[in-house]
């Protein structure tokens, strides 16, 4: 079982970045698929998160991220993604992917998401 993160690197404020989580070893289509944040010196927090069809597919957003970010599911391919645009330089950290159900749960290993001034 494995979540692979990539698509993050280093942007200008202003900027766009996709992310894109893989799995590996089960099918996605029956968790909620989540993405999380961790900042340096900061807990980790939660992102977006996208659940599945049995929960309709619906989304949920942090606060500062509404409107400028968006989370998708293919779970034809077992991956998730998730749309960053107008980025800011406090959306520096490592981004998780993360998959949920019931009491069970796996994370990627983060993908560095740094944000230029």
């Amino acid at each position: 079982v494995q979540l692979v993160e990539s698509g993050g690197g280093l942007v200008q404020a202003g900027g766009s970045l996709r992310l894109s989580c893989a799995a590996s070893g089960f099918r996605i289509s029956t968790y909620t698929m989540s993405w999380y944040r961790q900042a340096p010196g900061k807990e980790r927090e939660l992102v977006a998160a996208i659940t599945s069809a049995g929960g309709s597919g619906s989304t949920n957003y942090a606060d500062s991220m509404k409107g400028r970010f968006t989370i998708s599911r293919e779970n034809a391919k077992d991956t998730v993604y998730l749309q960053m645009n107008s980025l800011k330089p406090e959306d520096t950290a490592v981004y998780y992917c993360k998959a949920g159900k019931g009491p069970f749960s796996y994370w990627g290993q983060g993908t560095q998401v740094t944000v230029s001034s």
